[in-house]
């Protein structure tokens, strides 16, 4: 028998290193595309409309966003995103692998913003919160709500538009443009007057906008939510009768002065169509944005005769009704000697 060759020393010596070498490979390989790479830097990366490539690279090394911004751009390239960016807003996971974040961005599989908004006063202030919350700043978002065209495209007036938005949670992307935001807003307006509510609203002689002009007024006087269907019976019974709301909120809101805490005989001059005590009626819009619990308590009011309420002189927050001038002038002077006695001339 002939004896086998032995396996060259040498030759098992470059096996193993290239055993070793691809191994390393391997693990290098694996750190880049699949190994932890995002920091707990920021909890969203931003990428504006229009953004290049290179602005994003740029971004994510600023704002330390992964372990390594050299390794991120390997992948990037090796996944063609340079050419592939999407705007968005991109949820960033503390150790989420290059790989996934990039594949992420070019699916564009962003992360909705979460617009919860309430106890908004004025257009303005929604404005400011709508430009914080997207891509757009408020001043887009302010034009496109002060524009006559885009209120009465969507069924309103530049005085009643506010009345469209009910304050709620929604989820829209961050890069939506502002007109897309808005015609999302109305189409949950439009989800939200059901056909019950709507035909609770006619039961009470109201349009849905006149229903929310009325809510917010609700809203202005009553500090508690269970006070309010008693409060939205006594207007609804003040303009079945023709009377004049007197409601000091749009008082209040006619004099742009929101630092008032005692309506005076010289708020009530005002020659404002918001001055309820001048002029008979609903005003012309919202004098804050209604919150459905103030909707639903002038769609479902309480039933009683009351036509006067009074603040209580406790500064509880809730009010004393009354049926007659005679009663109504009782609590008022009591409510008007707690404040004297407060120093509260304003």
């Amino acid at each position: 028998m002939t004896a086998k060759k032995a396996f060259p020393t040498w030759l098992k010596g470059i096996l193993i290193a290239v055993l070793i070498i691809g191994a390393f490979i391997g693990w290098k390989a694996y750190q880049i595309f699949w190994g932890p790479s995002v920091t707990d830097a920021q909890e969203y990366l931003y990428v504006h409309t229009n953004d290049s490539y290179e602005s994003v690279l740029r971004r994510i090394r600023q704002e330390n966003l992964v372990k390594d911004p050299e390794h991120f751009n390997i992948v990037a390239k090796a996944m063609d995103f340079p050419e592939s960016v999407k705007a968005g807003r991109y949820k960033l996971t503390p150790g989420m692998s290059n790989r996934k974040l990039i594949g992420n961005l070019r699916a564009g599989l962003q992360d909705p913003v979460k617009l919860r908004f309430a106890n908004i006063r004025l257009k303005e202030n929604l404005a400011g919160l709508l430009g914080k919350s997207f891509e757009a700043d408020s001043a887009q978002f302010s034009a496109i709500l002060n524009n006559e065209a885009v209120a009465e495209q969507y069924g309103f007036t530049k005085d009643n538009f506010f009345a469209m938005f009910i304050p709620n949670t929604y989820n829209i992307y961050w890069n939506t443009s502002p007109d897309k935001v808005i015609e999302r807003l109305n189409e949950e307006y439009k989800k939200f007057w059901t056909a019950e509510r709507k035909g609770k609203a006619e039961k009470q002689n109201l349009t849905p906008i006149e229903v929310s002009i009325l809510a917010s007024i609700v809203r202005g006087e009553a500090l508690h939510n269970d006070e309010m269907p008693q409060i939205a019976g006594l207007y609804l019974n003040r303009l079945k009768k023709g009377m004049l709301l007197q409601a000091d909120p749009t008082v209040i809101f006619a004099n742009n002065d929101f630092t008032i805490r005692r309506v005076l005989n010289k708020h009530l001059t005002i020659d404002n169509p918001y001055n309820t005590y001048r002029y008979k009626g609903l005003p012309p819009g919202p004098i804050t944005m209604a919150p459905i619990v103030a909707i639903d308590a002038v769609l479902n009011p309480a039933q009683h005769d009351y036509i006067y309420m009074c603040a209580k002189e406790d500064f509880s927050g809730y009010h004393a009704f009354a049926t007659t001038v005679t009663e109504h002038l009782v609590n008022a002077r009591k409510f008007q000697k707690a404040l004297d006695d407060r120093n509260i001339k304003k």
